[in-house]
């Protein structure tokens, strides 16, 4: 297996591998482990592979979890299927940053996704380095967040567009999750910047050490939320990856966001993601 890496922030391309092959070999296995823990995300080109390999394969990692509103592959629970259909125009919506399931109380490990079909030009998917884009925020900011906490909602992002009473349905199911602003990584011991497009809010930050007056929370609170997001945007902190046909991308969920670039005419896109059990944020 070789190991090239893509940007000074993140990701690296693995050549030389299958990662059928990886399913049966704890030596190559761990090899993949390790320089997922380094690069955060890593590429992979031409793995034609079964469905039953990526699921056994990102089963290695942990056990898979279904998706609520997006549909699973019904002959294997966990492989959830991301296809995005011409002729369903409103169906194509899907450009935010992001990291998954941060509305859950234990968001995911991380995730093992495959392209099935792809447009020729477009529809490139790109991650950040939430570890850089917090170890480079002004030291201020740093204090300032300390010790904040945010809300996480499935209600207000996949429940939007739902009738309202599938929506507070959706709610009763899974309330919004309350996740640090800072998280650390559980396997590296890494500050990680937390919030994403699932964040509606902060929850303790109207005390008397930040708020002196009402402007001070409002919109104060919420300007630093949108300071914060807006930092998995910088270029400087991202990579970009063109899809091809059985590309395959493999990423750590804790410490990076990704963003579906929805730049392509109305043609067929067809992912397949197994997303891997994690465990709650501290």
């Amino acid at each position: 297996m070789r190991i090239e890496q893509l940007t000074y922030a993140l990701g690296a391309e693995l050549t030389g591998v299958s990662l059928a092959d990886a399913v049966h070999d704890d030596g190559l296995f761990a090899e993949i482990r390790a320089a997922l823990l380094t690069h955060r995300v890593l590429f992979l080109r031409d793995q034609d592979i079964s469905r039953a390999d990526h699921v056994a394969f990102a089963r290695r990692f942990g056990d898979l979890e279904d998706h609520p509103v997006v549909g699973s592959d019904p002959e294997y629970p966990g492989l959830v299927r991301i296809y995005k259909n011409p002729e369903q125009p409103n169906d194509r919506y899907e450009n935010a940053w992001h990291s998954d399931t941060t509305w859950r109380e234990t968001p995911q490990f991380g995730a093992v996704l495959r392209c099935v079909e792809c447009p020729p030009v477009g529809g490139d998917t790109m991650w950040a380095n939430m570890v850089l884009a917090y170890e480079k925020l002004p030291d201020e900011i740093k204090t300032r967040i300390a010790g904040l906490r945010a809300r996480h909602s499935i209600e207000a992002s996949f429940g939007a567009a739902l009738p309202i009473e599938k929506r507070l349905a959706l709610k009763d199911r899974f309330p919004d999750a309350e996740h640090p602003v800072v998280r650390t990584h559980p396997e590296t011991g890494e500050k990680i910047l937390n919030v994403n497009a699932f964040t509606t809010h902060i929850t303790n930050y109207h005390t008397a050490a930040n708020v002196r007056y009402g402007q001070d929370a409002n919109p104060g609170a919420s300007d630093l939320l949108r300071y914060l997001i807006s930092q998995a945007y910088i270029p400087e902190y991202q990579v970009r990856w063109r899809w091809k046909p059985n590309s395959i991308a493999i990423w750590d969920n804790r410490s990076t966001q990704h963003y579906a670039v929805m730049d392509y005419p109305p043609c067929h896109r067809k992912m397949e993601r197994a997303g891997i059990v994690g465990d709650k944020p501290f």
